[in-house]
């Protein structure tokens, strides 16, 4: 890439233009009116000159004594004193006296100065180039006729004064332009460092390397770009790990059944099989299918849950009424497995969500407890309305949940040890972000040997009416 198309060369071309143009300005300001403020000032000595001085003028303007006098105010004041004369037809002036004697006076001819003065019958004032040099000349009549008095000063002088300061202003700006561009350059070269750097990691996270840290210790707005970048590489990391293990666990989960099955087609095609035999590795097999679809079912659960499209209805829902028919569908399973299920209708418990993914919660804490506990285990589901908290609970009296164990018991895929293989793992997971997703949540808590999951919704009636207890 050529320099200039860079960001650190535009950066060093902008700031080299910003102090050019300053410069530009500074020298168009400072030198011209600087050589106006000298001129403007000597035409203000010769003018208070030429009035100081015209007193003396002699009285007989043709004699002998006018040149005595312009060479008398020359070595007193220190100026070109010429005496013109006027002419009306044409309008012009000429000098007849002059202080400079060695010079020849046809450069005076119609000055037009001296001609301005006699011609408006005032003073006049003006800077005139004379033989390739600047003057000031101060003209006053003494009549409509002439003669016409000029007092004038070479501004050589000045003019090198003005020259001086146009060199040191043209070399202080090369100076300084070239030290904007090195400045510029290397301002530009530590920031540019620290978007390569950036670069670098943003190409890093790109192709899928997330172990190393995104790190810019500025507080300016690449500073707050770099800490955006840390915290995108920590989500996608732990997506990309979650990813990696959902893939992983999936896998598995699918591997197991399907093995399975393939085992009993083979035992199935074995001539030698009895009837009974044969009854009972179909039964086995329908339980393989089972778990398939229901595992299939959850993963698209939780793809749906990861992308943001599962949709949930927030209306009012009766959490007992839920209750009782979770009591009713699991009453006969829990019967068939010695479990005693208690699930006795209660007052209503109005709450916000959605009914079907209730149930689905419901159902997931329900079969949880009748799998994961002994027979003989009471399993209990009961409602309540506890301020603007309206709840469902599912609790059993079994070994329960070790409290090491009781946040993991939500993750994807994770198992208790020595717990039945027939779960997923993932239950409990969906479970959590329905919840969440209805804006409530699931708690686990012990109390006096029961196991207590608790799922809590907001509730579906305004405090007042709960306060005044009109539900």
């Amino acid at each position: 890439m050529s320099p200039l198309r860079s960001v650190g060369g535009r950066l060093a071309l902008a700031l080299l233009a910003v102090v050019a143009g300053v410069l530009a300005i500074v020298y168009v300001i400072v030198v011209p009116l600087y050589r106006s403020s000298l001129e403007k000032t000597e035409l203000q000595r010769l003018g208070t000159s030429l009035s100081a001085a015209l007193p003396s003028y002699p009285s007989e303007p043709q004699s002998p004594y006018v040149d005595q006098w312009t060479v008398q105010m020359a070595e007193q004041r220190g100026v070109r004193a010429v005496v013109f004369s006027y002419s009306n037809i044409p309008p012009s002036v000429s000098p007849y006296a002059d202080s400079n004697l060695t010079t020849n006076d046809s450069d005076l001819v119609d000055d037009p100065v001296a001609l301005r003065a006699i011609q408006h019958l005032s003073p006049s004032r003006g800077v005139v180039v004379h033989s390739g040099t600047r003057f000031a000349e101060v003209a006053y009549p003494l009549s409509a006729q002439g003669p016409a008095v000029m007092f004038a000063a070479s501004l050589k002088d000045q003019l090198e004064t003005v020259s001086v300061v146009r060199r040191r202003v043209l070399i202080a700006g090369g100076l300084a332009m070239a030290f904007a561009v090195l400045l510029g350059y290397a301002g530009a070269a530590a920031f540019t460092r620290r978007i390569r750097r950036l670069e670098e990691a943003a190409d890093g996270i790109a192709a899928g390397n997330f172990g190393a840290p995104v790190v810019d210790p500025g507080t300016d707005e690449l500073g707050q770009l770099a800490r955006t970048f840390e915290r995108m590489r920590l989500r996608l990391a732990n997506l990309d790990r979650a990813r990696g293990e959902f893939i992983a666990n999936a896998s598995h989960e699918l591997r197991t059944p399907l093995f399975s099955l393939g085992g009993f087609l083979e035992l199935l095609d074995d001539p030698d099989l009895d009837e009974a035999t044969r009854e009972e590795f179909l039964a086995q097999m329908r339980e393989q299918v089972d778990r398939l679809a229901k595992l299939a079912t959850e993963l698209l659960d939780l793809s749906r849950l990861d992308a943001g499209r599962l949709a949930v209805a927030r209306e009012t829902v009766d959490l007992s009424e839920l209750a009782g028919d979770l009591a009713a569908e699991f009453g006969p399973r829990a019967l068939a497995e010695e479990h005693g299920l208690e699930g006795a209708p209660e007052s209503p418990v109005p709450a916000r969500g959605d009914a079907e993914r209730v149930l689905q919660i419901g159902r997931v804490l329900v079969e949880n407890a009748l799998l994961h506990t002994p027979a003989g285990t009471t399993v209990r589901i009961s409602t309540a309305l506890d301020g603007g908290r309206a709840t469902l609970t599912v609790a059993d009296d079994g070994p329960g949940i070790p409290r090491e164990a009781q946040q993991q018991v939500f993750e994807r895929f994770y198992r208790l040890d020595g717990t039945k293989a027939s779960g997923s793992g993932l239950g409990l997971a969906i479970a959590r972000e329905l919840a969440e997703v209805m804006g409530g949540r699931i708690e686990l808590d012990s109390q006096d040997g029961w196991t207590l999951f608790t799922l809590v919704l907001s509730t579906g009636v305004p405090d007042r009416e709960l306060e005044l207890g009109l539900v």
